[in-house]
């Protein structure tokens, strides 16, 4: 087989094989989901297949790696720093936490950390659903130091995700207000509604708000507020259900103008 070795790698959900030369040099990988085996070099195309023949299950399509899509071609010329796919789930409160940790002996804990958690949880649930066709990007800044937690992009339209940890704690939500236990509610729901403004705005799309209830222990609800979707994170799945808003090419270009961090900057 010439050397050639195959490396496992996981990214947002999917999984692909590469098959590597000694030096590190790529020459071909194997995208499980769609069946394909992408050749950058045609003339190793026996050793290549040979070299994944134990990972390989069913037929598979062989060839050169198909042409990169316009948004494909956005993507690739950001710069890293602008490129704001890579953000982790609470991403802001992570840097934050890092300058400034806070004493290390409190009273009560950290009410950042909370939030990181609840942040932490949800965007891993969301990550899950990226094999569904959905992309999600993380802690997306806005200007004036706000931010968009998370941002959905699939099939069934845009979402824009506000969390709000509730561990263990009853939520009433009644139109704007929301209540966790005993503390004195609260108007976020014109926070929800305003940073999925500010994304459509953005974005030249619908963009639709979510409130997220990380581990509550009751939600009451007294009347749907409009336009905003109230959910547990356990019911995060439901928004991966939902179609016919977006064409793939259109899920595509959006992700595309969404990880640019100019696109937010214009706001």
């Amino acid at each position: 087989m010439d050397g050639l070795r195959v490396v496992p790698t996981r990214r947002h959900g999917r999984e692909r094989l590469y098959v590597c030369l000694p030096d590190g040099g790529n020459v071909a990988w194997y995208d499980r989901e769609e069946a394909r085996v992408n050749l950058l070099s045609d003339d190793r195309r026996a050793e290549v297949l040979q070299a994944l023949r134990p990972f390989v299950t069913g037929p598979v399509t062989v060839g050169p790696p198909p042409v990169p899509t316009p948004a494909e071609l956005a993507r690739l010329s950001l710069h890293p720093d602008d490129d704001l796919a890579p953000n982790r789930p609470g991403e802001a409160l992570l840097i934050a936490l890092e300058r400034d940790p806070g004493p290390a002996h409190r009273l009560r804990p950290d009410p950042r950390r909370r939030a990181l958690a609840a942040e932490q949880a949800t965007g891993a649930a969301l990550d899950r659903l990226d094999g569904a066709g959905l992309h999600t990007l993380h802690s997306l800044p806005l200007p004036g130091g706000d931010r968009v937690h998370h941002l959905l992009i699939g099939p069934g339209g845009l979402f824009a995700l506000h969390v709000l940890p509730a561990r263990g704690q009853r939520v009433r939500v009644t139109d704007p207000l929301v209540a966790l236990g005993r503390r004195t509610p609260h108007p976020l729901l014109h926070r929800v509604r305003a940073d999925a403004d500010r994304a459509s705005h953005a974005l030249t799309a619908e963009v639709r708000p979510v409130l997220v209830l990380v581990g509550p222990a009751h939600v009451t609800v007294t009347a749907p507020p409009r336009p905003v979707r109230v959910l547990t994170d356990r019911e995060l799945p439901d928004l991966a259900r939902t179609g016919g808003v977006l064409k793939p090419a259109d899920v595509e270009a959006l992700h595309a103008l969404a990880r640019d961090r100019a696109t937010w900057q214009r706001l």
